[in-house]
């Protein structure tokens, strides 16, 4: 029984629909009207990356209407898209992941997470240091590469844990593998976490292990994210809450504190990303559970019942090429995306909803290594509808989950939704 509809989910019928949501981490499409407030303005994470590469070959986004969105450099508008097209505009401030994230499934926020441009203070570094028994090193903004090749050494020679934040609201540890196990390190942010309440509510902690030797230390694929609960429910609580089977794809579970997700499929980056992400539709996945105790390995996934709702994170985008502002990588993980979306979206029966997006810009052409408060673009269709009709620019991502809530038959009042324009 849906508890907001009050209407048995096979009765409903909306069991037997299936919709998948890509999240191009830190892929926007243009500055926002309060971009200048955060220091963006004149950014563009598509067309800049384009202009600098001397444009992209993304035919598979380009006939479902991406060029449709904005002048992008190799990539025409289509006069017949595929798909319907627009840009959506963050309702919540900021630019973090979580909060992007969060209103994309419909839980805009009206304050900001805090942030620490000077470092944290003593109160926060004084609990930690007490709750720990560990000194830290560092406690300044900085980039995470940059910050392991300045401190690594003494960290090294110390033990002591390097704590940094950056523009975002972010408690961040690094620490060598040969130093602190894994498992330590995440412990240590688990007490970070418990520590960090109003008025220093940090988004997320984060846990950044690396390894390697003075001058050649390599962040590892041990990152992993603590998350604040959302405040409020989410589209995912009310979609498992109604019996429609989450599965997650990549770094989501962190980002949502594991809730409302059936089944946790996790991802090193966008390659094992996208190869598990098209297991997971070829294949279907395993009986729900606790998510907590569901975090699956590439090596371990094992499917047998479908999901309803699969959502795909694809982090290097932001992680590896945003915040490096790498911009030929950036270009080239686009152009691979593109190569593989083509034979996604043959798995995918008809009647699926596919919808591409973003949680906010990460333009690699822009000064400084922070995210960039950008419009995301929206690509959504029906599977089997080869047509679409502009979306124009939304004023919430949480538009999204109000069509995702329509889509499944859920009574949801957070968002506009755009379903009739996929029809």
């Amino acid at each position: 029984m849906c508890t907001k509809c009050n209407v048995p989910v096979s009765e409903s019928h909306s069991s037997d629909r299936r919709a998948v949501v890509i999240i191009l981490d830190g892929v926007g499409v243009g500055a926002c009207a309060d971009a200048g407030a955060y220091g963006d303005e004149g950014t563009n994470s598509l067309v800049n990356t384009a202009r600098h590469v001397g444009g992209l070959r993304l035919p598979v986004l380009g006939r479902l209407g991406l060029g449709n969105i904005d002048r992008i450099e190799g990539v025409p508008g289509q006069e017949y898209p595929s798909a319907s097209w627009g840009r959506m505009a963050e309702r919540s401030p900021g630019k973090d992941s979580t909060s992007g994230h969060w209103e994309l499934m419909g839980c805009p926020l009206s304050e900001p997470f805090p942030t620490y441009p000077g470092g944290f203070p003593a109160e926060v570094i004084e609990s930690f240091e007490r709750e720990t028994g560990c000194t830290v090193l560092g406690n300044t903004p900085a980039s995470g590469t940059e910050i392991i090749e300045e401190l690594g050494p003494e960290h090294i020679r110390t033990g002591r844990p390097i704590v940094y934040t950056s523009a975002d609201s972010v408690f961040q540890i690094a620490s060598h593998e040969d130093v602190l196990s894994v498992d330590g390190l995440y412990e240590l942010c688990r007490i970070a976490r418990r520590i960090l309440v109003p008025p220093h509510h940090v988004a997320r902690v984060i846990a950044r292990p690396f390894t390697g030797e003075p001058g050649g230390f390599v962040r590892t694929a041990g990152r992993r994210d603590f998350s604040l609960p959302p405040p409020e429910d989410t589209l995912l609580d009310e979609l498992s809450r109604c019996g429609l089977r989450v599965v997650t794809v990549g770094k989501i579970h962190d980002l949502f504190a594991c809730r409302g997700i059936d089944e946790i499929i996790q991802a090193a980056g966008n390659d094992e990303a996208m190869r598990l992400a098209a297991e997971a539709v070829r294949h279907a996945a395993p009986a729900s559970g606790n998510a907590e105790a569901m975090r699956l390995s590439a090596e371990t996934v094992q499917r047998a019942a479908p999901f309803s709702f699969l959502f795909i994170n694809l982090i290097d985008f932001d992680m590896l090429w945003g915040h490096r502002r790498d911009v030929e990588s950036y270009a080239g993980g686009l152009e691979r995306f593109d190569a593989w979306l083509g034979d996604f979206m043959e798995l995918l029966p008809e009647g699926t909803l596919l919808a591409i997006t973003s949680d906010h810009g990460c333009d690699p052409t822009h000064r400084g290594s922070d995210h960039t408060r950008e419009y995301v673009p929206i690509l959504a269709k029906r599977m089997g509808i080869d047509r679409g009709i502009p979306l124009g620019t939304r004023s919430s991502f949480s538009d999204l989950a109000a069509t995702l809530a329509e889509f499944f038959d859920l009574d949801w009042r957070v968002g506009e939704s755009f379903l009739d324009r996929l029809d």
